[in-house]
């Protein structure tokens, strides 16, 4: 087994580098993983890239496997695909997803990895962190057959959860986004698409993910009466005002919050496991491939990151490979 392995890290806010780490030798129940892909994740990661996390949130905003501390220096990010070439008899060979930053080896618990079916291909996995999200969100909104449903925000969560409730019978599910070109992966999803202006009103429900305080004005605008809005954007250090007045009190409106990293109470029995290896199980759906599109190699993360907090390129997931590692 190689002793050191190249990871990803933020040298300082805005300023990305690879660096060489030590390997710890692994133990009886940990496994390496030598990785194939891994995904950025374009809102929380290049918050974190933009040292937008605040202070208050250090705690809550750390990924499983982050070394250092926010703002920098930080090895952050949490959707990694790899083999699995050392551990457990069961697991080695293995294509398996963790939640792990961006590294070309490294060794885990095996209890922390979760095998990928053999239906699901290792490049469209990386996608399991942001599904999981978005089983999470549905979990919480609790949709019913025939509900009236905007999904307001078309990044990668926003789309995810358009892809989750796209099969829920009877329902209109309409994706609402400022960039037309969300149409074509709308239609590759099944789902329904709008500008902000034209999108239907009347809805039972609207989960929020644009990560804007015009998108959540928005969501509340298209409730019906005692409709509610599922709010997963995650807005780092911006304060974001909310139009309490005009018909929030007489259509008996609500707010709530939805975050993966508790797992919806109403579906607590499931535990994190469970809820992986559902949002893996989803990932044999290949209308899923809609949402990469575009590839990097590991060596170009440096240049990358700051491309993708500055809004280019417009690829919603945006996949790294690993070549030789």
């Amino acid at each position: 087994m190689p002793h050191t392995a190249r990871a990803f890290w933020l040298r300082a806010p805005g300023e990305g580098e690879i660096r060489e780490v030590a390997l710890p030798l692994p133990a009886p129940d940990e496994v390496v993983v030598r990785m194939l892909f891994s995904g950025v994740s374009r809102g929380t990661e290049t918050l974190v890239f933009r040292g937008g996390v605040p202070r208050s949130q250090y705690a809550a905003m750390r990924a499983p496997f982050q070394e250092g501390e926010f703002p920098a220096p930080v090895k952050y990010g949490y959707l990694a695909v790899g083999v699995v070439e050392h551990g457990p008899a069961a697991l080695r060979g293995r294509t398996v997803f963790c939640l792990h930053p961006h590294q070309t080896r490294f060794v885990v618990p095996a209890a922390a990895v979760t095998p990928v079916p053999d239906d699901v291909p290792a490049g469209r996995a990386v996608l399991a962190g942001t599904v999981e999200t978005a089983v999470n969100a549905v979990w919480d909104a609790a949709p019913l057959v025939g509900d009236r449903i905007a999904v307001v925000g078309g990044g990668m969560v926003g789309c995810s959860v358009a892809a989750v409730l796209a099969g829920l019978p009877g329902a209109r599910v309409e994706l609402v986004d400022v960039d037309p070109a969300r149409a074509g992966v709308a239609a590759a999803l099944g789902v329904g698409f709008a500008s902000p202006d034209t999108a239907a009103g009347d809805c039972d429900l609207v989960v929020h993910a644009s990560a804007t305080e015009a998108g959540l004005a928005r969501s509340l605008e298209l409730l019906g009466a005692e409709g509610e809005v599922v709010e997963l954007s995650w807005y780092g250090d911006r304060r974001v005002s909310l139009p309490l007045g005009e018909a929030f009190h007489p259509r008996r409106l609500t707010v709530r919050s939805s975050q993966v990293g508790t797992v919806s109470p109403r579906r607590a029995s499931r535990g994190y496991a469970g809820r992986m290896a559902l949002a893996l199980r989803l990932l044999a759906d290949s209308r899923f491939d809609a949402l990469v599109g575009g590839e990097h190699g590991f060596d170009e993360l440096p240049a990358l990151l700051p491309r993708l907090a500055a809004g280019e390129p417009p690829a919603l997931c945006v996949r790294v490979r690993y070549d030789g590692s």
